[in-house]
């Protein structure tokens, strides 16, 4: 037997033959051609056959996974339309009479190596994406088919790293568990892994080509895969593979029961979501409402500012189909690692900290009032709520809420008619706004904590930096401490406080968020069932850290 050991992005067993996944080796030579206008046409041919398919790639990828890990399609999209690499690579072939394939080689090549020498990591890191959709290019001009390369049965995957086009396209029907030698626990394999509750382990230095169709077990728990294992560890494994379908199980039976612990508090369970795509998944995980729409991929997904129209279209759909639950519609988060080419965003050294988000729309009060016009149109068909984003003062506050009024006074000399029974908060995502709190709590109806950036501003580490995850620590006492704050200083003024970021469906803290009074936690869809599952599990007449029970339900 033969032991291999990783980092772990979802604790749980999967037992199979092992697949190695390997991309096709091939070799472009440097011949010169005759006439470069049939390779022009080569070229373009390739690129709507692959813009085409990363359209495909995206529809699937928000269907599997959701919004975030399906924006990487968006960009590959782009970088298809971009005039500069286009322009290169057509220039090779034309200038240097060279064959499509070798100039979309060079192009992309010298492309991804200029992100690579970027100074934001952000950038850096899109070096590898810029090389995920040139190998693409280059496939469809060799006529190399990939499809086959995951086989026709169920496998636990290994491959050196998965990159985003290479998940989408996997079968995951097929996939018991994956394994990579490289990528971070926010690669697009982890995204994968965590959105399915899929065993994977990342940076597993030992892989070999030799385990190609051996059995294995991949042990998420303990952070290893066994290759070829024993019979007693097969026969213990087997049975906690076995306890794992059980609970899967056991959660179908959570749907309609309330999220109440055994001493009767109850907290609100709502779910983040994409887009109207993602309606599907707040119904069929039974959340309670959407504590968090990601209201900037309307923008994403846009090739031009969205006009009021598409906007109002958008969020009618959404409220109206869950309605009455609340939806809660963060007003556009562009900025830092969500960029759009048509708004015309200068490159910053730390865009983190820099123009993004409400000071977006407050600098651009014509883009903001569209998409609050939208969202007041919108709020007759449903329960809405809006969130403004990044707030760090008082003045930022009631800046929105004067935008927001000037609206609701245009709209009523128009005759269009919006609801009086909006819900109006901001995200807490900042130490200032942590420090604030009392001053804003008076001023909103709600907070909710996006902990991510909380967690990042807090402890000065950039989230985006793969290089910076031994000294993160998501349990920082000091951003505990905030959470804590900010809760009390809500309720102390009447605002209901809820945490719509990664924390909370880390089920190690829902104890500690119940101690604190937290009201809501929202969620991604699939984590809806394990966190309400935690919840009834959990006693507060007992001192803390005794308060679970093995009741379930």
């Amino acid at each position: 037997m033969q032991v291999a050991t990783g980092t772990s992005i979802v604790n749980r067993i999967a037992i199979g033959r092992i697949r190695v996944y390997k991309r096709p080796e091939y070799k472009i030579g440097e011949e010169i051609v005759a006439d470069p206008v049939p390779e022009l046409k080569r070229f373009e041919d390739a690129r709507v056959k692959v813009q085409a398919q990363q359209n495909v790639l995206y529809e699937k990828a928000v269907k599997a996974a959701g919004e975030d890990s399906a924006a990487i399609f968006q960009f590959h999209a782009m970088m298809l339309d971009d005039d500069d690499l286009l322009d290169s690579i057509k220039s090779i072939i034309v200038e240097q009479k060279h064959t499509a394939e070798y100039a979309a080689q060079r192009g992309f090549e010298n492309t991804a190596q200029m992100f690579s020498e970027m100074d934001d990591p952000y950038f850096q890191a899109r070096s590898a994406d810029v090389m995920d959709v040139g190998n693409d290019i280059i496939e469809c001009l060799l006529g190399l088919d990939t499809s086959s390369l995951q086989g026709t049965e169920p496998s636990i995957l290994v491959a050196e790293d998965l990159a985003p086009s290479e998940t989408v396209k996997l079968d995951k029907n097929l996939l018991l568990g994956m394994i990579t030698r490289e990528g971070s626990s926010n690669s697009h394999t982890a995204i994968l892994a965590r959105s399915m509750n899929l065993p994977a382990l990342i940076q597993c230095k030992d892989i070999d080509d030799s385990w190609d169709g051996k059995f294995a077990i991949l042990d998420g728990y303990n952070s290893c895969v066994y290759i070829e294992p024993t019979q007693d560890l097969v026969d213990s494994l087997t049975r906690r593979h076995e306890q794992e379908l059980a609970q899967d199980a056991l959660l179908e039976h959570l749907k309609g029961l309330p999220n109440t612990t055994i001493d009767g508090t109850t907290v609100r369970v709502y779910a983040n979501i994409g887009g109207p795509q993602d309606i599907g998944n707040v119904t069929a995980n039974d959340a309670e409402g959407v504590g968090l729409f990601r209201s900037e991929f309307v923008y994403l997904n846009s090739k031009a500012d969205p006009a009021e129209e598409e906007q109002f279209q958008a969020y009618k759909r959404v409220l109206e189909t869950l309605a009455p639950k609340l939806v809660i519609i963060r007003t556009c988060d562009i900025g830092a690692d969500k960029t759009i080419d048509y708004m015309n965003l200068d490159k910053e050294t730390n865009p983190a900290l820099g123009f993004r988000a409400v000071r977006i729309c407050l600098t651009r009060k014509d883009f903001f009032k569209r998409q609050l016009r939208a969202l007041l149109r919108a709020s007759v068909y449903g329960n809405l709520g809006i969130m403004f984003p990044m707030i760090i003062s008082l003045r930022e506050v009631k800046e929105c809420k004067d935008i927001l009024a000037e609206c609701r006074r245009e709209l009523e000399n128009e005759g269009k008619p919006y609801s009086d029974k909006i819900q109006i908060g901001i995200m807490v995502e900042t130490p200032a706004a942590v420090l604030c709190a009392d001053e804003l709590a008076q001023e909103v109806d709600f907070f909710s904590l996006g902990t991510n950036d909380l967690t990042q501003y807090t402890c000065a580490i950039d989230r985006q930096n793969a290089k910076l995850e031994a000294f993160s620590d998501p349990h920082h006492p000091a951003v505990l401490r905030e959470i804590r704050m900010t809760v009390e200083a809500g309720h102390r003024h009447n605002c209901w406080v809820g945490i719509c970021g990664e924390l909370g469906a880390d089920l190690s803290l829902t104890e500690t968020f119940l101690r604190m009074g937290v009201d809501e936690l929202s969620v991604n869809p699939k984590s809806v069932l394990p966190l309400r599952k935690q919840i009834r599990s959990i006693d507060l007449r007992k001192p803390a850290g005794e308060g679970l029970t093995q009741n379930t339900q």
